[in-house]
């Protein structure tokens, strides 16, 4: 039996909730390009470390509020059947997860303060051994899931 690729995508509104929270990891970045660039003026070190500062807070920039966002949300992918639930997901190097519903103990969903703005919701599945999640689904989605996965999980653990 061959198993398909999972065809479910999270909500395009991930993207704007992890550029956001990439810019505030990124402004950490440019505060301290900032600082090293005042310390270069106060001790008149040589200028061309100011230009490195600036260029990799830059390139840091590009990276983790453009492209590794846009990257990750193109490769998220899950799928619930009846008997497995399984996650693809990563940037350079794609995972794919099959958890089955036999192991599944309790799921629940969870939303900080950007993915309850969006209106999204994280799932989380626990097993005996770890917890998998599957990020930023529309809120109503994510407590579908939430009650299929339980409902199919009391169902899988019935037929032990």
């Amino acid at each position: 039996m061959t198993i398909s690729e999972p065809q479910k995508r999270i909500s395009e509104r991930a993207l704007t909730v992890w550029k956001i929270s990439a810019c505030i990891h990124t402004l950490v970045v440019w505060l301290l390009a900032g600082g090293l660039t005042t310390i270069t003026v106060f001790f008149d070190w040589p200028y061309w470390i100011i230009g490195a500062a600036l260029g990799f807070a830059a390139v840091y920039s590009y990276l983790f509020i453009i492209l590794l966002p846009t990257l990750r949300w193109k490769r998220w992918r899950y799928e619930v059947r009846e008997q497995e639930i399984e996650l693809q997901y990563g940037v350079f190097i794609i995972k794919k997860t099959l958890i089955p519903m036999i192991r599944v103990q309790h799921v629940d969903t969870q939303q900080g303060p950007l993915l309850r703005k969006y209106k999204l919701s994280t799932v989380t599945i626990s097993t005996a051994a770890t917890v998998h999640e599957i990020p930023a689904l529309d809120m109503e989605e994510a407590e579908s899931l939430r009650t299929s996965i339980s409902r199919l999980a009391r169902v899988a653990d019935e037929d032990v």
